[in-house]
């Protein structure tokens, strides 16, 4: 490895560059990465925001493979990816501050996609999912590298889920089953292990809606309803440390399903899904709300193309603020 050190010209930095021997600035804030999901086909791209600011989406490194339909969950450092499809239960890592490609971290207890994923500081967790839908919950310790362990069940199998955390629960959110759409939420205490508990409800039956947090409040954005192609603009949320049904927040730009999300203490962000019905087109709009408050979705800035089943985290969400 070459010295860094003096005066270099562009042409010598460039080439260095290209060749993978240049080194790259980490990053710094708030940071939410968006991987995976679907363009018209599959895709590997991993991109980065500044949630705390507002603009474009840049490049960060690939996934192990072209995937969508993941659960992802993080820490202060990592950043993790789990399951997708094509069908499989791989676990792959990032160390969010510093650009570059997924590393493997191990498998899940099954094959699972269309799934939820949150997390504490030290815990990961993932819930739902599958072709054929589970009520599988797994953990990982996120520091560490290595295969998922059992957790417990939720209160209902069903896939196309979303969800949130705060430092002590995890919820999760809406979902399908068979022929039935759902309102269900429900949450565990992530540093135990066992069954899910009954939180309350969303306010309409939701499938692929978008799950994000702060320390507190829990929100899930849009989603297919009740089947028939019928997709909603709304965001409800709850507040994580009781139980009681979902109230409105208000409205995302656009009605959306199969978006993806991420937060820190004040932000949460949705982006990408697919607009207007279930059979819409994809976008590469970025939206956000101020949390702590209500009111409707505000324009941040564009994805690198249009997308949907793309999934989004953050080294600052509710469960590690």
């Amino acid at each position: 490895m070459p010295s860094y050190s003096g005066v270099w010209n562009l042409n010598a930095q460039l080439q260095a560059q290209a060749a993978g021997n240049w080194p790259i600035s980490p990053l710094s804030g708030d940071i939410g990465l968006f991987g995976g999901g679907n363009t018209g086909s599959n895709t590997n791209v991993i991109q980065y925001v500044s949630i705390a600011s507002t603009g474009n989406s840049s490049d960060f490194g690939d996934l192990l493979s072209a995937v969508n339909s993941t659960a992802s969950c993080a820490s202060t450092t990592r950043g993790i990816w789990a399951g997708g499809t094509p069908d499989n239960n791989v676990i792959q890592y990032v160390t969010i501050v510093t650009r570059g490609n997924a590393t493997d971290f191990g498998d899940l207890t099954a094959v699972r996609y269309g799934f939820g994923g949150c997390n504490s500081t030290t815990r990961g967790l993932f819930g739902g999912g599958g072709f054929l839908a589970s009520n599988t919950i797994d953990y990982i310790t996120i520091a560490t590298t290595g295969n998922a362990t059992d957790f417990g069940d939720l209160t209902v199998a069903r896939y196309g889920t979303s969800s949130c955390s705060s430092s002590t629960r995890g919820v999760w959110a809406g979902g399908f089953s068979s022929s039935t759409f759902y309102n269900t939420v429900d949450y565990v205490t992530i540093a135990s292990t066992g069954n899910a508990t009954d939180f309350g409800d969303l306010l309409d039956n939701a499938f692929y809606p978008a799950g994000c947090s702060s320390s507190t409040r829990g929100l899930f954005a849009g989603g297919q309803e009740n089947g028939g192609g019928s997709v909603t603009n709304v965001i409800a949320y709850i507040t994580i440390a009781s139980v009681g049904n979902a109230t409105d927040f208000g409205d995302l730009v656009a009605q959306t399903s199969e978006a993806s999300s991420c937060s820190n203490s004040t932000r949460g962000l949705f982006s990408g899904g697919v607009t207007g019905s279930s059979s819409g087109s994809s976008t590469n709009v970025i939206q956000y709300v101020t949390i702590g408050t209500t009111g409707n979705a505000t324009d941040f800035g564009d994805l690198i193309a249009a997308i949907k089943t793309i999934t989004g985290l953050s080294n600052s969400n509710g469960g590690v603020q």
